[in-house]
């Protein structure tokens, strides 16, 4: 590793007399720090008079600022690597870089910082970079020292970083409202539009995002070009705002006022790592969301570090209990819903809640699932013989077993709840709270913030490595609840614990849920965990923190037939995808029982498909359908790990009644074909033109119906995407599948 470690009394001597060094992506003096792949440049300034500011951004080659200065002219390296050339840039706000609240004290990039080292950066997926430490000239943060770090990816104009605090003092500092990513935007609010929400709906003006806003684009009509503001903070903690003073764009953690705002206590000698950020930037384009499914999803899903990225085999038929069932469960049913699900080619069977019971076993006590919870025993009278059995049973049917786990749920007659006394989450008046439930005065709720997270562990790793676990449903609130409205019940205010108030409770639990999810994963990185919306906290929300430590999320409760619940499917996997990975999005709880079951299917295409209901229900050729549809979808999977991508279909928009829509899951990094998906809800039209880019053009594609390969057309990679083939339908509600295949 390169650094340069600058004696800080020697820093202002030092000025003009280093020469530049260069490591891949970057190059870097005394002041300056130029970040270069070949696709997107950016040159951070550090000066007396400046502070730290970005003061160029721009796609190589394109001689375009996308964020406005307003220094004296600078000097800065020409593509040849020489220094000279001279820019000067409109009347616009102090750039910032950055930005934080200290002992209530607000400070940015804009003061005195200096260079007291800058390194090269790396990490293990491709990203290289620079890491620059900043110490101030301010005496309120003489004990601070602050760590900016810059990664670059290869063949992508995306820009990732992070902050490091660092406490050098003697006494504890309180840090808030941190911006990692502070930049003004080089044109002005009235000629912007944004795509907020996902990126999926369209705003103008000043914006506050919140937990439903991993990404914001942020787009230029008049030029056609924008910048992408990608936020990985967890759950409720994340903040990206656009505009709010009529020029800042900000990517960071929330502010003290609002409902969950960012606190973290640095203690001596200790640093923290702020949450990864991330910017991008596109040109020549009237749709902002095509960087979205183009850079965005291909960051996500090469360099992010996504648990779905590491896994060898990725389900694509998933079957759960809990619908009709709920915990009305024993192993007599389990055995005739196992061999009724073999049959339909289910590959993994997820038994839900109510396979568990307490310690003491209390007949006083209520024996519906939600009382019961905490304990993780074997119901001896629902399962005589336990769990091993049954795992057995469904490995010997060619599936691999499933369990439901609350993770922070604890009845309080339980042998957990009292072993434990000190792990429990507490409200203001230091009364033990149950974060999901507002009012429910039966169980508690384990603070992560505390040794719970290690129980945890070893209650999943007790099923995964004595039964075969091998997927993991963790499910309801740890750090606040989506049924729960006010505010206040949420993180913990426990005295004791590792967090010092509530603030800092919020995103500290989250850090440490992920943590305790890596560590199941290092002792087996082949379980899927399934980290539910309401483990992350709010309605349907999932986001890259979630992804980067467990491969899926159940992402709804939806119970409507087709064709009500088939559209709620699509809806919601348009709604997050491509944003997020597409086999993440876990989509309850469409029946095999349903009459139209096979739409469902084939709406469930676009995601991770799962299914509920009872499938003993099912006549044998039914049975046999789900398992041609299966095969197709595993053959389909194997060939174009199709899995990992998704797009829209260009025409096919948001899917609504009286309408067509549809997607693509194209493997864009082999372009040898993939999966479609094209479905009619209610529209008049019994035929649609579906055209798919993503191709090579000049190569020759085969369209096959799905389950049979039935050859529907054979096209170029330009007929596809400016042509398109037909699709006819002669039912109001239909859905079908075709594999797009290269020709050799």
């Amino acid at each position: 590793m390169r650094s340069w470690l600058f004696p800080l009394p020697l820093v202002a001597a030092l000025v003009g007399t280093l020469s530049s060094q260069t490591t891949p992506y970057a190059r870097w003096d005394h002041h300056r720090v130029v970040l270069d792949n070949g696709l997107i440049q950016r040159t951070v300034l550090i000066q007396d008079t400046l502070g730290a500011a970005t003061v160029s951004l721009k796609l190589k080659g394109v001689d375009r600022n996308y964020v406005a200065v307003d220094q004296p002219d600078y000097m800065e390296k020409d593509d040849q690597g020489a220094w000279g050339q001279t820019h000067r840039y409109r009347k616009a706000p102090p750039p910032e870089e950055f930005g934080f609240c200290l002992e209530g004290q607000t400070f940015s990039g804009r003061g005195p910082w200096r260079i007291h080292r800058i390194e090269e950066a790396t990490d293990d997926l491709q990203g290289k970079g620079v890491r620059m430490t900043l110490t101030s000239k301010d005496p309120r943060l003489r004990n601070l020292t602050l760590s900016i770090t810059y990664l670059l990816y290869p063949g992508l104009p995306i820009i990732r970083k992070k902050l490091t605090f660092e406490n050098s003092g003697i006494h504890e500092l309180k840090l808030e409202a941190v911006d990692v990513e502070r930049l003004n935007t080089a044109w002005f609010e009235t000629q912007t539009v944004l795509l907020a929400n996902y990126a999926r709906q369209r705003r103008i003006g000043p914006y506050l995002g919140n937990w439903d806003d991993p990404v914001v684009v942020v787009h230029d009509i008049f030029n056609s070009r924008g910048v992408v503001l990608g936020n990985e903070t967890p759950g409720v903690t994340k903040r990206t705002a656009v505009n709010l003073d009529g020029n800042t764009v900000t990517v960071g953690l929330t502010y003290p006022d609002q409902d969950y705002g960012f606190r973290k206590w640095l203690k001596p000698g200790q640093s923290w790592d702020t949450p990864w950020t991330f910017i991008g930037l596109y040109r020549d384009s009237h749709d902002p969301f095509a960087v979205v499914q183009g850079a965005v999803a291909d960051f996500v899903r090469r360099h992010m570090g996504i648990r779905l990225a590491k896994i060898k085999t990725k389900p694509v038929f998933v079957y759960n209990t809990w619908v009709p069932f709920q915990d009305r469960i024993d192993e007599k049913l389990i055995h005739e819903l196992v061999e009724a699900a073999a049959e339909c080619g289910i590959e993994e069977f997820i038994i839900d809640a109510g396979w568990f019971t307490l310690a003491n076993n209390d007949s006083s006590v209520e024996k519906t699932w939600h009382k019961q919870c905490g304990d993780w025993l074997i119901d001896p009278i629902k399962f005589p013989r336990g769990l091993k059995p049954v795992f057995d049973h469904i490995k010997q049917l060619g599936m691999k077993p499933g369990l439901w786990i609350s993770l922070g749920t604890v009845a309080k007659t339980s042998k957990t709840f009292a072993e434990f006394p000190h792990y429990w989450v507490r409200d203001q008046e230091g009364e033990i709270l149950y974060l999901h439930q507002a009012g429910d005065r039966d169980n508690a709720s384990g603070c992560f913030s505390t040794g719970w997270p290690d129980h945890m562990r070893e209650v999943i790793l007790k099923f995964i490595h004595q039964y075969g676990l091998a997927y993991a449903k963790l499910d309801l609130a740890v750090v606040t609840s989506p049924y729960t409205y006010d505010k206040r019940i949420s993180g913990c205010y426990a005295n004791g614990h590792l967090h010092k108030d509530r603030e800092e409770a919020l995103l500290m639990s989250f850090e440490k849920l992920y943590g305790m999810f890596d560590q199941v994963h290092d002792s087996a990185p082949e379980v899927f965990i399934d980290c539910t919306f309401e483990t992350v906290g709010k309605l349907q929300a999932i986001d890259y923190a979630m992804c980067k430590h467990a491969e899926g999320n159940w992402l709804s409760n939806f119970y409507e037939p087709t064709p009500v619940g088939n559209l709620r499917v699509r809806h919601m996997a348009w709604w997050r995808s491509p944003a997020i990975p597409a086999a993440s999005l876990v989509i309850g709880n469409p029946r095999m029982d349903d009459p139209d079951a096979l739409l469902y299917l084939k709406s469930l295409a676009g995601t991770l498909p799962i299914m509920l209901g009872d499938p003993r229900q099912l006549s044998k050729a039914t049975r046999a359908e789900f398992k041609r549809y299966a095969d197709w979808l595993r053959q389909m999977q194997n060939r174009y790990d199709y899995m990992m991508y998704r797009q829209d279909l260009p025409g096919l928009g948001e899917p609504a009644a009286g309408a067509w829509d549809g997607w693509a899951r194209i493997n864009t990094d082999t372009r040898s074909g993939g999966i479609v998906g094209v479905f009619r809800h209610g529209a008049i039209e019994q035929s649609r033109k579906i055209a798919v880019p993503y191709l090579d053009a000049g190569r020759r594609y085969r369209i096959l119906s799905a389950p049979e390969g039935r050859p529907v057309a054979t096209m170029s990679g330009h007929e596809l995407m400016n042509k398109g083939f037909t699709v006819q339908g002669n039912r109001l509600y239909d859905g079908w599948l075709f594999e797009i295949r290269a020709l050799p």
